[in-house]
């Protein structure tokens, strides 16, 4: 849970942000036919065909738990990690959108029934 806190001192403006980690999924997108220079700007192979058709974002809380999330993602359909970040509990996957979606939902899934995390809503654009 991130908590911000505006604090006004004299004209300034102090900004205090506080990451609380709670058990929870705060993102779960599916990006369905990413044009091919949002790849390159995050870094993922640029190169578009049939198995490449969507982006699946996550962020999950505690961080350390996107290794969880990559392994679940991974083995529950055909998707490709396109990175993972233990420290901010960043996941990004790859793949067909059938895929894609499988994978975020096998890790929402998993979180809120085995993990008792709180889950967000996958969403899509």
């Amino acid at each position: 849970m991130e908590w911000n806190d505006v604090l006004q001192n004299e004209g300034k403006v102090r900004i205090i942000q506080e990451l609380v980690p709670g058990r929870q999924i705060t993102i779960a997108h599916l990006i369905a036919n990413p044009d091919a220079d949002l790849y390159v700007k995050l870094g993922l192979d640029p190169r578009i065909d049939s198995k490449r058709a969507a982006i699946g974002l996550v962020t999950i809380s505690p961080a350390e738990t996107a290794v969880i999330a990559a392994d679940i993602a991974v083995k529950s359909s055909g998707v490709e990690l396109g990175f993972v970040d233990r420290f901010s509990g960043t996941l990004i996957i790859m793949g067909t959108i059938s895929e894609t979606e499988a994978a975020i939902r096998a890790v929402l899934e998993y979180a809120g029934n085995k993990m008792g995390f709180a889950v967000c809503e996958l969403t899509r654009t």
